[in-house]
């Protein structure tokens, strides 16, 4: 990019190769990831990052490591590894076939994961485990609800919260979605909820009501949420595309918490910590990523159309030549 604009300002050009300074390390990547929120960077009025111009996107991908700068001990060339350089402090960006970031942003990736599935980690699983465990703050045997459990964030959410015996709850718009968020561990899937299937979720909590809701689209279910919610509930926004009007006494009858998150306010510490448990969450087989669709590295501007117009099942990947 060397403007702020649409999705035509992402341009496939080829530029000097980055190189690793101290603490950092150089990525041949196979796979880099596509978030929502990079289409919002892309246009220059995204609240959380403005960057300098010219700028590649991308916080997430995977590869092998090319390159390793002084100070760098827990990686060696060759490895196998994800990226998740949301919160580096060098990032060159992931949609390239070469990433220079800092160290700490780089873990090993299973050789029973491949490239595509490990680009489908970063944001979307420190979201997940975000949404969970530091501000939901889950524990195992809760009923959980999973609004959109179909895209590359929610599915990694339900993997989690069944990983931790939890009783998960998900829905989903389509037939390949329901089908996707069943094979990852939801007890129970349905279609999204509205104001005439409350009832059946409070049937499945044994008329108690979800203790955790994870909330995707806050302007269109925040309401219903705070009606079917537990007493002393949690509900975590994830995602939200516009202004809601509700009753607050919806939230002072259940006592319930409405917990807004947003990964790049995540504190340093608890970054570290969330890549530590992604890392042991793939070793012991919880976390199974599921990739959705696949354009090419040179393709990106349509895969920054199509993921804001289509529905997601999976995570969106850019595959690197």
């Amino acid at each position: 990019m060397s403007t702020f604009g649409g999705p035509e300002v992402l341009k496939y050009i080829e530029v000097d190769e980055p190189i690793p300074s101290i603490n950092e390390v150089r990525i041949r990547l196979f796979a880099a990831g596509v978030n929502p929120n990079e289409t919002y960077i892309r246009t220059g009025t995204y609240s959380f990052y403005i960057p300098k111009l010219p700028y590649t996107p991308g916080f997430d991908g995977a590869g092998v490591v090319d390159a390793i700068g002084e100070g760098v001990n827990h990686l060696k060339v060759g490895d196998r590894v994800f990226v998740a350089a949301f919160l580096a402090k060098r990032n060159t960006g992931t949609y390239s076939q070469k990433v220079v970031c800092d160290a700490n942003a780089v873990h090993s990736l299973p050789e029973s994961i491949s490239y595509q599935e490990g680009a489908s980690l970063g944001i979307p699983a420190l979201t997940a485990y975000r949404a969970l465990f530091h501000r939901a703050k889950i524990k195992p045997g809760e009923n959980v609800l999973i609004h959109g459990a179909s895209g590359g964030v929610g599915l990694l959410t339900v993997q989690m919260a069944k990983g931790i015996g939890a009783t998960v709850i998900g829905t989903a718009s389509t037939e390949q979605g329901k089908s996707l968020v069943k094979a990852s561990g939801a007890e129970y899937v349905l279609n999204h909820i509205t104001e005439d299937t409350i009832s059946k979720i409070t049937a499945l909590t044994n008329d108690k009501g979800p203790d955790v809701i994870i909330e995707f689209l806050a302007n269109i279910n925040l309401e219903n949420d705070l009606k079917m919610i537990a007493p002393y509930g949690r509900i975590v926004v994830v995602g939200n595309r516009g202004n809601i009007e509700f009753n607050p006494r919806l939230a002072m009858i259940k006592e319930a918490d409405i917990l807004g998150m947003a990964i790049l306010n995540v504190h340093p510490d608890e970054y570290k910590e969330s890549l530590y448990a992604v890392s042991a969450f793939l070793q012991s087989g919880i976390l199974h990523p599921e990739v959705g669709e696949e354009f090419s590295l040179a393709d990106a501007a349509k895969a920054h159309k199509q993921i804001i117009s289509k529905k997601a099942h999976g995570k969106m990947i850019l595959s690197i030549d």
